[in-house]
């Protein structure tokens, strides 16, 4: 079985769902997306950046700084 690694934001709203007795599925239902996306944000497979300020404002964590790309 292999495991996906979780990004640093994933971590943070890993920790803040444990805070709040909140899980992955709560976040989604909250959201409007499935379980597994979530799941998919928060070990990198898919970009946040369309749900990352909503996460954050329901989990009351701050966002991700957004990283800039070399050219």
């Amino acid at each position: 079985m292999f495991i996906r690694p979780t990004t640093p934001f994933g971590i943070e709203v890993k920790k803040a769902l444990i805070d709040k007795r909140m899980t992955q599925k709560s976040l989604a239902d909250k959201l409007g997306i499935t379980p597994r996306y979530v799941d998919y944000i928060l070990t990198g497979e898919r970009n946040p950046e369309k749900y990352v300020l909503e996460m954050a404002k329901i989990l009351e964590i701050e966002p991700p700084k957004a990283e800039k790309k070399s050219a």
